[in-house]
């Protein structure tokens, strides 16, 4: 057997590509890497009794010839591959040539086969965008509404949107959940990235290990049986389970508790953006967790470890907190990722973007005592809410997406999608939810897609033509949008978010 990977220099690929090489049938590992990235040094070293068994190919995933020699005489491919965040937004064009352009190439490749590879490809929950207390929970099918200025989240719903509608003729896509791995800190205290993370955002994490496990066990179940029915040519979500559903306060805490603090030790209130990030919990997490058994590691379990692995931040807990504070955490206010660069600077794009506005982000509380946080039972407006309930999957407020995702879906329930996103289904017949239809959303525009790629989530928009958000105008006509859109944005607001041609943010109104 030959698999091809690519993204196996990254956090998930790296503990992929370990857990792959474990299956003792896989003859061949078949790796694009891109021609300048020096962590290839690292598999070399940790794989070099299996290096006979991998084979390097040096290049750009948008180097249509690199990715033909790729698949060619593969059985999988496995794309893991992407510029995620702070990287993206440092480099957009280089997430333009990764999750876009290399996508297209990888797929364009495989669908020229004859004997064609089974492809997985690796997606985003950045798709679902911006959540909070009133709908954190998400299931595939659920809008992707993905947040204004983010070029990773844009550029991967294209990609998707790619793959869905490729004639490659059996694959899969997965939709990675936020991702604990090894270099945590160090990334997030390199930009101003961390800033990006609502307090009060509900985030569902996984390990490296885990998602790293599920690619292995994914090849092994589908080596001993016909796994169409269940997995193939469908979406999931890959998440950590109900054990690792926490909020983005949370999350920073755990890591500060490794130096004797916590967040209110080291932030404060208005450091950080109160909407238009990426965060969910997933309500469907056990699908793919009862089809491949991966789920073994909790949030907890991965900071215990961390902490043994780097024994240095344990030296934190001597250093006085305000010299902590203001050497590790104050001086990342000079990113241009960062809140307060973005005040500081008057970016009124991104300061209405992430807050509504500079006089909402003015208001915000300066003490922690009148700040609420969903960990203490309040939402934003100070009242009382039951945050252990709101974790349970069995009280789910659930954005209505127009179909019952227990029930078998036929024609008549795409014509109520259509018809939620303010659009029509033109087509008259559909035989099976991979034919292609043909749609009209609610700008009249005619676009085509399969049955099963609306189902997951996806109608067309600007955002897949433009490095555009123009959720602002769609939501009031589109109700599968509103559902979402309006839990952090106010009805009256009507804001046209878009990158100029240097990938700038630019904001205007709409008249």
């Amino acid at each position: 057997m030959v698999i091809a990977m690519t993204g196996t220099t990254g956090n998930m690929g790296k503990q992929a590509l370990n857990e792959v090489l474990k299956i003792k049938e896989v003859e061949k590992i078949k790796l694009l890497i891109l021609p300048d990235d020096k962590r290839v040094n690292q598999i070399r070293k940790k794989h070099k009794k299996d290096l006979n068994r991998l084979e390097f190919i040096f290049a750009s995933l948008a180097d249509k010839k690199a990715c033909a020699r790729l698949v060619e005489g593969t059985d999988y491919v496995i794309n893991m591959a992407a510029v995620i965040p702070p990287h993206s937004d440092q480099h957009p064009e280089k997430a333009v040539e990764c999750n876009e352009k290399g996508v297209d190439a990888l797929v364009s490749s495989i669908e020229k086969m004859k004997d064609q590879p089974k492809f997985i490809h690796i997606s985003t929950l950045a798709l679902y965008g911006n959540r909070n207390e009133k709908h954190p929970w998400v299931r595939v099918g659920d809008p992707l509404l993905v947040s204004p200025y983010d070029i990773y989240s844009l550029t991967k719903l294209r990609g998707e949107f790619r793959v869905l509608e490729s004639n490659i003729k059996t694959y899969a896509v997965i939709r990675q959940t936020a991702m604990l791995h090894s270099n945590m800190l160090s990334d997030n205290m390199s930009d101003g990235l961390m800033f990006h993370t609502c307090f009060n955002a509900p985030l569902e994490w996984s390990t490296a290990e885990d998602s790293g496990l599920l690619i292995a066990n994914i090849i092994r179940r589908d080596m001993q049986e016909d796994l169409n029915d269940v997995f193939w040519h469908k979406v999931f979500n890959l998440g950590g389970g109900l054990y690792n559903c926490v909020t983005g306060y949370d999350v920073l805490n755990d890591g500060f508790e490794m130096i004797g603090g916590s967040v209110k030790d080291f932030f404060e209130p208005d450091f950080n953006a109160t909407r238009n990030f990426h965060g969910t919990w997933f309500y469907d997490s056990k699908v793919l967790d009862d089809l491949f058994h991966y789920q073994r590691q909790s949030t907890k379990d991965f900071w215990k470890q961390f902490e043994k692995d780097h024994a240095i931040f344990k030296c934190g807990k001597i250093v006085p907190k305000g010299l902590i504070k203001k050497f590790a955490i104050k001086r990342l206010f000079k990113s241009p990722n960062a809140v307060k660069y973005w005040k500081k600077h008057n970016d009124t794009a991104k300061m209405f973007a992430y807050f509504g506005g500079e006089d909402k982000y003015d208001a915000l509380p300066k003490t922690w005592d009148e700040f609420n946080l969903l960990i203490e039972n309040k939402v934003p407006d100070g009242s009382y809410i039951d945050y252990k309930k709101l974790k349970d999957p069995k009280h789910a407020n659930l954005v209505d997406i127009g179909y019952d995702t227990n029930k078998e879906v036929g024609i008549s329930e795409l014509k109520n999608i259509a018809k939620m996103h303010g659009g029509k289904l033109l087509s008259r017949k559909c035989s099976s939810l991979q034919d292609k239809l043909e749609w009209e959303n609610s700008d009249g525009e005619k676009f085509t897609a399969r049955g099963y790629t609306v189902m997951a989530g996806h109608w067309m928009n600007p955002t897949y033509k433009k490095y555009c958000w123009d959720f602002d105008r769609l939501s009031k006509k589109d109700k599968i949008y509103a559902g979402a859109w309006y839990d952090s944005h106010d009805k009256d607001e009507n804001k046209y978010y878009y990158l100029d041609k240097n990938y700038e943010a630019q904001i205007k109104d709409i008249k």
